[in-house]
């Protein structure tokens, strides 16, 4: 009887580390494709969100290495390396759970953090080709102009006293000579709700693997009670 339930519970942790591989699998993704996504407002953000990347595809290998240990144990029958197992996965899910309610509560700074950012390079759009580059990019893809309104490029910007008081990206052709309306939102807004629908997509993919990962410590913590039991009746 113990035996068969076992079995049972060895199988169960196999397909479990089939979705703990996924798992680690998405969370490299998502690193990459923030780090991809955010590298062209590097002077908005600094470099905060590069550093998110590099942790969640760091945590991502991190998972990978968790699962061998979740492997070994199941097709050996180790006590000592399911405990290994379910330990390393317990850490993890604690880090992630402080991390999650850290990002929760700092999201509330976010819009003071990225307006301080954005009306500092703005003051430097000619004087830095990065600068200059992010700037423009934003207001071409978002279709805005200015952090809070057009008025900003005048007011903390260097187009004052010029015609258009405004770069060329502002404007809906990418060329004011042609059409000489700027975009109306303000590009603080449009970040801000684009930063948002980013987070709450990695949000999910932690979500996800939290959950997982529960399922993970109690299979392998029932995997090593039986292992203990049969030790016990030999």
């Amino acid at each position: 009887m113990v035996e068969g339930g076992m079995k049972c519970v060895k199988y169960l942790l196999f397909a479990f580390n089939f979705l703990f591989f996924l798992a680690g699998l998405a969370l490299i993704i998502a690193g990459a494709v923030i780090e991809i996504k955010f590298k062209e407002y590097v002077e908005f953000f600094g470099t905060s969100f590069s550093s998110v990347a590099i942790l969640l595809i760091v945590v991502g290998c991190i998972i990978f290495i968790i699962g061998f240990f979740g492997c070994c144990g199941a097709v050996k029958e180790n006590y000592c390396m399911v405990m290994t197992f379910s330990v390393l996965l317990s850490v993890i899910f604690i880090i992630e759970i402080a991390a999650g309610i850290a990002a929760f509560v700092m999201r509330k700074d976010l819009q003071t953090v990225v307006d301080k950012q954005m009306k500092i390079a703005m003051t430097n759009y000619n004087t830095s080709t990065g600068v200059k580059k992010t700037w423009d990019t934003t207001q071409q893809t978002f279709k805005c102009c200015g952090v809070t309104s057009t008025a900003d490029w005048v007011k903390d910007g260097p187009f004052k006293g010029k015609t258009p008081p405004y770069p060329q990206s502002c404007c809906k052709d990418s060329d004011c000579t042609k059409n000489k309306e700027p975009f109306n939102k303000p590009c603080l807004m449009e970040i801000k709700d684009w930063l948002e629908r980013n987070i709450y997509a990695v949000a999910g993919v932690g979500i996800g693997l939290a959950f997982v990962q529960i399922i993970g410590v109690i299979f392998s913590c029932c995997l090593a009670r039986s292992i203990k039991k049969e030790y016990e009746v030999v």
